[in-house]
Formats: C-alpha cells, structure tokens, sequence
C-alpha cells in the first residue's frame, strides 16, 4: 500500500524523533530549507544533498502548440521545469525496499 507523507506529516514525525528541539523549531527550520532549495531554483541554481539527489532545472524553449479541440495553432512559452535526480544511496535504498 502506497504511504503519502505530506508537510505536516513530515514536521510531525521529525520532531517526533527530535526529543530536544520543539515542534515550532522544527517546523522553522523545514520551512527554511524549503524556500533556500526554491529560492536556489528560481535563481537557476542547483541544490544537491549527497546520498539523496540533486534538484535542478531542465528548460524547455518556446514553441507552437495545437489546442486539441479547435485544432487552433497556439503559443506555447519558454518555460523551466524542476527536476530530481535521485542519489546512488537512495536508489540502492528503495531498490532493496522493493526486492524484498
């Protein structure tokens, strides 16, 4: 069965694990990373955690699309999509997760 952990979750369970750091530290902090790792996208720059993975930005150039329904030609904008690279670490982690 397939387990989503959203935001909260995540806050909840970290400072769960964290007995000395209260659970607003925690939150803080969570909070701060996120916003450097999208601040650091929206700059074009890369984040990369060793062991976890890299997030980067793949760019995508400006093109003509076709509404499907009209069959209209339509601009499509250049645009930069987030993109994860999972770690050696992370992989061999899930992989051994799904062999068993």
């Amino acid at each position: 069965m397939q387990q989503a952990i959203n935001k909260s979750d995540f806050i909840n369970n970290l400072s769960a694990n964290c007995d000395t750091m209260a659970e607003t530290v925690v939150d803080d902090a969570v909070r701060e990373i996120l916003d450097l790792m999208v601040d650091t996208l929206a700059n074009d720059g890369r984040v990369e955690v060793r062991g976890f993975g890299s997030f980067c930005l793949h760019h995508r150039r400006a093109r003509i699309g076709r509404n499907p329904k009209t069959g209209e030609s339509v601009p499509v904008p250049a645009k930069a999509i987030p993109h994860f690279k999972p770690g050696k670490a992370l992989r061999e982690a899930v992989n051994e997760k799904a062999a068993v």
